[in-house]
């Protein structure tokens, strides 16, 4: 098995999980999922037949703490 099918796999069956607040918004929103090796996976709720984005930890480190930061606030 190669390290795409060994992807799909571990994506299938990842326990993704969005924001608490997201109900407010009609249920439309991001859900990550934690992977192997610190991996993160983003799909859209939205596009549920679209693949996710999977991210490596210094990446989703670096969201979440612009995100703390304000750095994304419209």
């Amino acid at each position: 098995m190669n390290s795409n099918e060994e992807l799909a796999i571990e994506l299938a069956s990842a326990a993704w999980r969005k924001a608490t607040k997201s109900g407010s918004n009609g249920g439309n929103c991001l859900e990550v999922a934690p992977l192997s090796r610190g991996r993160v996976g983003i799909r859209d709720t939205e596009a549920p037949d679209s693949p996710p984005f999977v991210v490596h930890p210094a990446v989703w480190a670096a969201f979440i703490d612009g995100a703390k930061r304000g750095e994304f606030d419209f």
